[in-house]
């Protein structure tokens, strides 16, 4: 059995990119055999680790409070000491400080992953930042979140390591998906049987650009392409209670209530992508991935993508084609492209579909992150992580 322990440090577990990754590399580093601790405050996904076959250290590691920060550093540099940590991985800025610190005074490798843009409004913001291009090794979740880490944290390329967020394309698979939770959420959102279905499917904030795929629905219903044909938008609203509003008021004004539909949350995203015969992403700011682009081409859904950030990257634009990227915030190309998109014969969409799935299995499968992921400790640690979790010996999955 690996001599190798890891420890993950980040802010809380309750809901997110980088909470779930956590999960998932702790997965990983089980399966290789290797032990996988992780340092948090805690949350509703804490019992996940627990269930991946990892440890959950508690600690206030999501304070900002520099003297916290500092006393959190003594916490982790015992617990590398007296745990045999052989790595460290942070996931966000508050704990990384905290991590940076414990693993040189430990001597102990450090890997941080770039999550997020992290803006940079002032030279202390910038400091602030700064400590997530100071791993050995950079892990950026996107050839443009590379390009930032290079361009803000002015980190040597040599040190950078593209690893894609993963998906799980035994769960995002539209043939495990059987007829009848498609038929029960078409009536949980009052579409009927025989209407096509076009997908937004996004938290209900200003920068997902639900107010251009409105303006986009009232330009096409205006030409009459919107026959037989719902627009749905998808997501929760968390503080946004006016900002909902002022959407069914822009829906209303347009006289739109029958052809675009706020549902709120939808829990179950697999059945929500195969009910749709388009899915959107026009997202008005820069993302440093795209999750929902993948999950609908996983599902054999054609998307639309602002062509901001890393959007364009997860979808083929030439010979192996899945979707389309238009300008963010341009409420007419959007209807262009929805309304040829719509026009395609259902074998043209199917083929798509079809490279859309491809496309994802190939690039963005979930084990090809864990294991990249794992190759990034090897070379820092001289190990065979990845090896081991792609040919997980005998007693890795003995109870």
């Amino acid at each position: 059995m690996p001599n190798v322990t890891i420890l993950q440090v980040v802010p809380r577990l309750e809901t997110g990119g980088s909470e779930m990754t956590t999960v998932e590399i702790a997965e990983a580093l089980t399966r290789a055999g290797a032990k996988a601790l992780v340092a948090t405050e805690g949350g509703r996904m804490a019992k996940a680790i627990v269930q991946a076959g990892g440890e959950v250290v508690p600690m206030p590691v999501a304070s900002k409070n520099p003297l916290t920060m500092l006393a959190n550093a003594r916490k982790l540099a015992r617990l590398i000491e007296a745990r045999g940590v052989d790595l460290v991985h942070a996931r966000s800025r508050a704990p990384a400080w905290s991590a940076f610190i414990a693993a040189r005074w430990t001597k102990r490798p450090f890997v941080t992953t770039y999550h997020g843009a992290y803006s940079s409004p002032g030279p202390l913001k910038a400091l602030y930042n700064s400590v997530m291009g100071r791993g050995d090794r950079v892990i950026a979740n996107s050839l443009y979140t590379a390009d930032l880490v290079v361009g803000r944290q002015h980190v040597a390329r040599d040190r950078i390591r593209v690893v894609y967020r993963g998906l799980d394309s035994a769960v995002f698979d539209p043939l495990v998906v059987p007829p009848g939770p498609v038929s029960k959420l078409r009536q949980v959102w009052g579409v009927a049987p025989e209407t096509r279905i076009v997908l937004h499917a996004a938290r209900i904030s200003s920068i997902k650009g639900q107010p251009q795929t409105i303006e986009a629905a009232a330009r096409l219903d205006k030409e009459g392409a919107l026959a037989g044909v719902c627009i749905i938008l998808a997501g929760d609203a968390p503080g946004k209670a006016v900002y909902r509003q002022e959407l069914l008021d822009l829906i209303a004004g347009n006289k739109l209530e029958d052809k675009v539909l706020v549902v709120g949350h939808c829990s179950d995203m697999p059945v929500a992508f195969l009910a749709a015969d388009l899915a959107l992403v026009p997202s008005l700011v820069a993302e440093t991935f795209g999750r929902t682009s993948i999950e609908a081409q996983a599902m054999g859904c054609p998307v639309i993508v602002s062509d901001l950030g890393a959007l364009p990257e997860t979808i083929g634009e030439v010979e192996d084609f899945t979707g389309w990227s238009v300008p963010a915030g341009d409420a007419g190309a959007l209807a262009d492209r929805i309304k040829f998109a719509l026009s395609l014969s259902p074998a043209d969409r199917a083929a798509i579909g079809a490279r859309g799935r491809a496309r994802v299995v190939a690039l963005f499968e979930l084990s090809q992150m864990q294991a990249k992921t794992l190759a990034v400790y090897d070379e820092l640690l001289g190990t065979n992580l990845a090896e081991l979790y792609e040919n997980p010996p005998a007693y890795a999955a003995e109870p």
